[in-house]
């Protein structure tokens, strides 16, 4: 639930307090992005 004003107005990535914010997953808008990890595919030769 986003309870940050500026995050309700224009969204935490606007703010500019957006670097220095501590809550801005707790009281924000913000998600961290999720880490992809991919796996090189082996070829199977046979």
């Amino acid at each position: 639930m986003t309870l940050c004003p500026i995050a309700l107005a224009v969204g935490c990535k606007k703010c500019p307090a957006f670097t220095a914010c501590p809550l801005k997953g707790v009281i924000g808008d913000y998600k961290k992005p999720e880490e992809t990890h991919t796996k090189p595919h082996a070829d199977k030769r046979g």
